[in-house]
């Protein structure tokens, strides 16, 4: 169910639940910061320091976190893009539940890699969305069963897609690689099965879909809940 497709957001033009309370977050988070010009980064990026002194919640907190505007607004493509597809093929539920895991596993992965990778070089501080966003393209391309992908006008062959945005990536500013490609393996591991503990039963994500905060998403306006089991979607497109 998790494996997406590889196709830009299409379908509705309105924002995906989950993908907008991600944008939303991300912008209460950095926005102030940014306009005093005291980004909040230092206090909320995944530093191996600050966890070692007991700042666990750097392990979700950081992907809400950007240096400058021009990353908050890579950030905010990223998550329409990638947040948005990947919540119309699982659902917001299960959107939610993989966002909050794959950040967990992608930071404890980075910090597992970066006391070794800190002996040859500087490396960035994981923060922003785009660790989540690689865990996703990850799931997409290892479930995928077409062979090549249009990405920004090129046909690529699907198992080149990651190396191809890994690339790409380097561009954005503050684009931490080493948590990019931690990101990329988490999500290639539960695309692969490795991590199957993390499902979520259909049955369950319909029941959640009615209680709240989820209850609370299906009634604002604007948004688009994707609701939890295949049928609904299915339903909930063809309307």
């Amino acid at each position: 169910a998790a494996g997406g497709s590889m196709a830009a957001v299409g379908g509705s033009r309105s924002l995906p639940a989950a993908a907008a309370l991600t944008l939303l977050f991300s912008l209460v988070a950095s926005g102030p910061g940014l306009l005093r010009g005291a980004p909040a980064a230092a206090a909320a990026s995944l530093r191996p320091a600050a966890l070692r002194a007991g700042e666990v919640h750097r392990l979700i907190t950081y992907i809400f976190v950007y240096e400058d505007l021009i990353s908050l607004t890579c950030g905010a493509i990223i998550i329409w893009y990638f947040a948005g597809s990947f919540e119309k093929n699982v659902g917001t539920v299960k959107h939610c539940f993989f966002t909050a895991a794959f950040a967990v596993l992608t930071a404890l992965l980075y910090l597992l890699l970066e006391t070794v990778v800190s002996r040859m070089g500087e490396v960035e501080d994981a923060k922003g969305f785009m660790p989540v966003a690689f865990a996703t393209l990850g799931v997409s391309t290892t479930r995928s069963r077409m062979k090549r992908a249009l990405v920004w006008g090129f046909r690529i062959p699907v198992v080149l897609v990651p190396l191809f945005m890994l690339c790409m990536a380097w561009f954005i500013p503050h684009s931490s690689l080493l948590s990019n490609l931690c990101g990329l393996v988490a999500g290639e591991a539960y695309g692969l099965g490795y991590c199957f503990c993390l499902d979520i039963p259909e049955s369950v994500a319909s029941k959640l879909d009615q209680i709240f905060p989820f209850s609370l998403l299906r009634r604002i306006p604007g948004l688009r809940y994707i609701p939890g089991t295949l049928a609904e979607r299915r339903a909930s497109e063809s309307s």
